[in-house]
């Protein structure tokens, strides 16, 4: 009778630390390399800022636009890290390699279709930014040079999902600090080295991008050969990716909305606002990257186990993570209200804006358990493959956040009110996203959903 109540606590404890060390050594290095993808744009911003105001105007537009076209196809790591996943749980590597070769090939396409489009359209889609009259020819030439670009930080993108779903992600590591450097010795020599100006800080990057293509290209390819999976295109398997990120591309495009709208509204309520609530997204983004390094984690380990037939696997992992996203939360938040003496003063010494931006960071602090939550369920039901309900999901919390937050300049509250607004945006997520966890909908076992 004793014997089974002593071993049950042992068993549990030896699952969780299991799964402990599972989420551990998949996010510490996916944070690694989440955060090397910005200091790209640092390092361009660096460099390029000693050559004047409007060659920094210029490329600040166009590094918009092209994040704003690369963060679009973000899907092609997401929906291609969950189907690679599920095939490797099932223990067929030569088809998981497949269908990330699948999600690859449609990067390439993808890729193709931007850069013709990009080409011909940068004078327009500049002007339509409000470049002025100076930074326009900059930013015309950094984005057409740079959108050369766009087929390799796409195929990064889906052989990074490859990647993960494999069980993998200090590949993406290594790759990431490898390219960051080559872009800042590449931009670096070419700027003034070579003396090309903002020309050279483009084809520095692009030069870097396609090295970072060629480097995930290399792995994948050798696996691909190993296991004996066909590397030429399948316009069936491509087509099949391509469906299964609509519904992905549907969220992405919500929750841009959602960020856009909240700018728009900052930018409403003045200038101290605005500046103050681009502070706090930045500070909000970056903690984002720690969550969604936990959410990556989720992606891979839920696919392998849903892959594996191992449903209550899947469920134990995801109430683990749950536990991590909360936790994590809390020591961000703590963090945030902690070093706010230390940060503020290096992002602005104007105390209008210092003053907008205190009582909005606390707001932002008290609810990044919240955010925990989202990005770890985020992430469980990306590696379930649970698209559409995503897509539905954060269609709803846009119609929900939109005309709250467009509300604020008329009832007021300020910048505080906005961060308000942002936190039921979160809340409504977490809802929406715990129900569906809590109704099991989302375990679909097998090698494909």
């Amino acid at each position: 009778m004793t014997e089974p109540t002593t071993q049950a606590p042992v068993t549990s404890k030896a699952v969780r630390r299991q799964h402990d060390r599972e989420i551990v050594s998949l996010a510490l290095p996916a944070f690694g390399a989440l955060v090397a993808e910005p200091l790209f744009l640092m390092v361009d911003s660096a460099i390029v800022g000693h050559l004047g105001t409007p060659q920094l105007a210029g490329l600040a537009i166009a590094a918009a636009l092209l994040s704003t076209a690369v963060s679009v196809f973000v899907f092609l790591a997401y929906a291609t890290t969950a189907a690679v996943a599920r095939r490797m749980g099932a223990g067929d590597l030569p088809a998981a390699i497949r269908q990330g070769m699948d999600g690859i090939w449609l990067a390439l396409l993808l890729g193709a279709v931007v850069v013709v489009l990009t080409l011909p359209t940068a004078p327009w889609v500049v002007d339509l930014f409000g470049g002025s009259d100076t930074a326009s020819p900059y930013a015309v030439t950094y984005l057409r040079i740079s959108s050369l670009g766009i087929p390799a930080m796409l195929v990064v993108l889906a052989a990074t999902g490859v990647l993960r779903g494999l069980q993998d992600t200090r590949t993406p590591l290594y790759v990431a600090i490898a390219g960051f450097a080559a872009n800042g010795a590449l931009n670096a020599g070419l700027v003034y080295g070579a003396g090309l100006g903002i020309a050279g800080s483009a084809w520095g990057t692009v030069i870097a991008q396609y090295g970072m293509a060629v480097s995930y290209l290399v792995v994948v390819v050798r696996g691909a050969r190993r296991h004996g999976a066909s590397l030429r295109p399948d316009p069936a398997g491509i087509r099949a990716s391509a469906q299964a990120g609509v519904p992905l591309l549907v969220r992405t495009l919500s929750l841009r909305a959602v960020l856009m709208i909240a700018t728009a509204v900052a930018a409403h309520l003045g200038d101290a606002e605005v500046a103050a609530h681009q502070i706090i997204l930045s500070l909000w983004s970056l903690m984002a990257f720690a969550l969604d390094a936990i959410a990556i984690a989720g992606q891979a380990i839920i696919g392998r186990y849903l892959g594996a037939d191992d449903a209550d696997g899947a469920r134990q992992v995801c109430r683990r993570m749950v536990q991590w996203g909360v936790v994590s939360g809390v020591v961000l938040g703590a963090l945030l209200i902690a070093a706010r003496p230390l940060f503020i003063p290096l992002f602005t010494s104007d105390a209008s804006v210092q003053d907008t931006l205190l009582p909005a960071l606390l707001v932002v602090a008290v609810s990044q358990p919240i955010s925990g939550v989202v990005f770890v369920l985020d992430g469980v039901l990306m590696g379930a493959g649970d698209g559409p309900y995503l897509a539905w999901a954060m269609l709803l919390t846009l119609v929900v956040f939109a005309p709250v937050a467009l509300l604020v300049p008329t009832l007021g509250g300020g910048l505080t009110a906005l961060w308000w607004a942002m936190t039921l945006m979160m809340t409504v997520r977490m809802g929406t996203l715990w129900f569906r966890m809590r109704s099991g909908r989302w375990i679909v076992t097998g090698a494909t959903r």
